[in-house]
């Protein structure tokens, strides 16, 4: 199983490199399922995973002129301030117990479980139905049309947050099309500035858990490492591959395993 891990690892890095998001939904997964981490940790080691790797991804981007800085630091304080919050505070307050329904027990893991199957469920439906725009600007063509409308970056940077803070996940599928909307990017424009935003707010997120969390660094670089690799891959075949027709196809695996884990929660749920 953890070969297999390893595997998996690297594809995480190569889905980001490769369409521009998702990998990062399945890292809890790959924790949980084939290394045998609590779900709990999971979601601490997935923050440092998903914010290694997406900063590495966000240097080709970088280098091609496809990060607006402007945008990620409006976009990333909010972001950054709630997923440290909800790592540092509100996660140790969730009682290992939760609630019960007639005899069956929720407990802290079940629910995180959960939740994060609900994401991956939502983060396919975005796959799916993605839609790219048909005229990109490009250069200092983004800078003359960009607005912003603040109390909604506020908003949604928060939302975003703290969803990442409680399940480990990037949300680059919240992200991309915030940005596109609500600050006017063309999406390939997006696609690079949510890189940096998740990088940032994912791995500030992290050093919340530092005080309350064992790590296994032995993994967690291990997995980091292979992920880092699968984002230059993705990145080099993106040149030669269509990679909306992978996001879909990808999409589909990703509802797929979100179904799975949900069935496998209310069957076998993971204590």
């Amino acid at each position: 199983m953890e070969i297999l891990g390893y595997f998996a690892s690297l594809l995480i890095g190569l889905s980001l490199g490769l369409i521009g998001g998702g990998g990062s939904i399945l890292t809890v997964p790959v924790l949980v399922y084939l290394f045998g981490v609590n779900p709990m940790l999971a979601t601490a080691y997935s923050l440092f995973i998903v914010g290694a790797s997406s900063l590495f991804g966000a240097i080709p981007k970088y280098k091609q002129g496809l990060i607006n800085l402007k945008t990620a630091i409006i976009f990333g304080i909010p972001s950054i301030i709630s997923v440290f919050a909800t790592r540092k505070f509100i996660v140790p307050l969730i009682p290992d117990e939760v609630f019960t329904l007639g005899d069956f027990m929720v407990t802290k893991s079940i629910l995180m479980m959960v939740l994060f199957a609900l994401l991956m469920v939502a983060a396919s439906i975005s796959m799916i139905r993605d839609k790219h725009e048909p005229n990109e600007k490009i250069g200092n063509q983004v800078d003359e049309i960009q607005v912003f409308n603040y109390p909604m970056i506020l908003l949604e940077g928060t939302v975003v947050g703290i969803l990442t803070g409680l399940v480990g996940a990037g949300g680059g599928f919240l992200i991309i099309p915030a940005l596109v909307m609500l600050t006017k990017l063309p999406m390939k424009h997006a696609i690079g500035t949510s890189l940096l935003i998740i990088a940032a707010k994912s791995l500030i997120g992290f050093t919340g858990d530092l005080s309350h969390q064992i790590v296994n660094w032995k993994l967690l670089l291990s997995v980091t490492g292979l992920a880092i690799i699968g984002i230059f891959l993705g990145d080099m075949l993106s040149k030669k591959i269509d990679g909306s027709k992978l996001k879909v196809g990808f999409g589909w695996f990703v509802l797929v395993m979100g179904i799975y884990i949900l069935v496998q929660q209310i069957a076998f749920p993971i204590k």
